[in-house]
């Protein structure tokens, strides 16, 4: 899974953080950061996932497996 954050779309809501802290933090404003290159390995992809879900303005966003390999 690989996994990109438009930060021109987060409302610092947090929830990313809350979620998969590993992959997300939160700079000194308050808006999500993403942590390293986007890839998330299968054990940590259902916490990557509930943060992806629960996000309420959909500011991360899941690459497809096209994606991936036009970015590699």
């Amino acid at each position: 899974m690989r996994i990109k954050l438009d930060r021109t779309v987060c409302d610092g809501f947090g929830v990313c953080a809350k979620h998969a802290p590993t992959y997300f933090s939160l700079d000194d404003w308050g808006y999500a950061k993403l942590e390293g290159n986007g890839v998330v390995p299968e054990q940590d992809r259902d916490a990557v996932m509930r943060a992806l879900l629960d996000c309420p303005v959909h500011a991360i966003i899941e690459l497809s497996t096209a994606d991936t390999k036009a970015g590699s």
